[in-house]
């Protein structure tokens, strides 16, 4: 299927006077381009992303919005291209990507440059400087940490032993630690690292388990986030593992196997959408996204990381109206009021949270944006 929508409106006659000095021709589009992981250790992330583009609008506010999706396959340089590609040669409006950490801080970089409003599908740290075009969808490692953090201390662990991957979402993950879960009282027993291709970490997992730690915490994500589940388990380890957001895919559960049950995740609440109460501003987002996606992809298909990308759409549905009344598409002026509008308009109701960006907070979620959930008989459940 291709994702470009490049039909003008129908009738030359359709011009909308939005207030302000923005008009919207019969021949304005919106373009959209999309750097994303579908092969590659991340494709586990992006795949779901690339599918979630056939199940959200292709129209807002009477503007027809063509979709540029292109592979990165998880690494910078190509992302870096890729944006470039998206942002010079197809003019876009909107950069979104990518599905893991290192790709989507090289599209934050061109954004950056070339003043795009960017979407990041992965949690990133931002740069000074460099933070003014990028919006994270999902919720920062600090929010998402705190409920391990809570959990851990229910459970009276003291020593943490981490294994992460040896790139830069292992290095926020220690970092997190170090400044929000050494003061509550845990303590980083091990910090041991892999790369996102190794195929085993047998060697790794002999030197956690040396510390005896009271639970262990994996930094990764995508499949390769089964890695030390399934080979600390093979060793006897019966303690707490814990995992994050980055590793909630149904992929994880067929790799890990029976090693998954029991394993803790921090997550947004898109995969639990169906459990939550009614008045819980995600659950409606949530549940029209795993109704859309299930009737196209199967039953339990629905990952977290998709969701970012819906959501993406649930807040162009905000804040393109917005963005109208003063400048249209295509042009620096419309790219700097929709950046305008994302940092000004609250309350924007998602599948993964409610936004409600400011220009010192890209991040823009809270509480509301994050669970716990546990593998029990190969499915979800929530941790009660």
């Amino acid at each position: 299927m291709t994702y470009a929508f490049r039909r003008p409106l129908a009738g030359a006659a359709l011009l909308l006077a939005l207030g302000g000095t923005g008009v919207l021709a019969a021949d304005d589009v919106v373009r959209i381009g999309a750097s994303i992981s579908t092969t590659g250790q991340g494709a586990a992330l992006g795949i779901p992303e690339k599918n979630t583009l056939d199940v959200v609008p292709k129209e807002i506010a009477g503007l027809k919005l063509e979709i540029i999706p292109l592979d990165d396959a998880g690494d910078p340089t190509v992302a870096t291209t890729n944006a470039r590609r998206l942002a010079t040669e197809d003019k876009v409006d909107v950069l979104i990507g990518s599905a893991v950490t290192p790709a989507t801080l090289a599209v934050a970089n061109v954004a950056a440059e070339v003043q795009v409003p960017h979407f990041a599908l992965s949690p990133i740290p931002f740069q000074p400087g460099k933070e003014k075009w990028s919006f994270a969808m999902p919720q920062p490692v600090s929010l998402m940490a705190k409920g391990i953090y809570e959990d851990m201390l229910k459970r009276k662990v003291k020593r943490v032993a981490l294994i992460g991957f040896s790139d830069s979402w292992g290095d926020l993950w220690v970092k997190e630690f170090k400044a929000n879960g050494e003061p509550l009282g845990l303590s980083m027993v091990a910090d041991e690292r892999y790369a996102r291709a190794d195929t085993s970490v047998a060697g790794q997992t002999l030197k956690l388990l040396a510390q005896k730690p009271d639970a262990v915490l994996v930094a990764a994500s995508g499949t390769a986030a089964a890695l030390p589940v399934i080979a600390l388990r093979e060793r006897g380890y019966k303690g707490p593992i814990y995992q994050t957001h980055g590793a909630v895919t149904r992929d994880f559960i067929r790799i890990a196997g029976k090693a998954a049950e029991g394993v803790i995740f921090t997550s947004g609440p898109v995969v639990a959408a169906a459990e939550q109460p009614e008045a819980s501003p995600t659950k409606a987002p949530g549940m029209a996204y795993t109704k859309a996606y299930e009737a196209k992809f199967g039953e339990g298909t629905v990952t977290q990381f998709g969701a970012h990308m819906y959501d993406v759409f649930q807040l162009l549905e905000r804040v393109l109206p917005v963005a109208l009344k003063t400048a249209r598409p295509g042009t620096p002026e419309f790219r700097a009021a929709l950046r305008d509008a994302l940092e000004s308009e609250k309350e924007l109701k998602a599948s993964q949270g409610v936004y409600n960006y400011t220009p010192t907070n890209h991040y823009g979620v809270d509480d509301r944006a994050r669970i716990l959930i546990t593998v029990k008989d190969g499915r979800w459940v929530l941790v009660e």
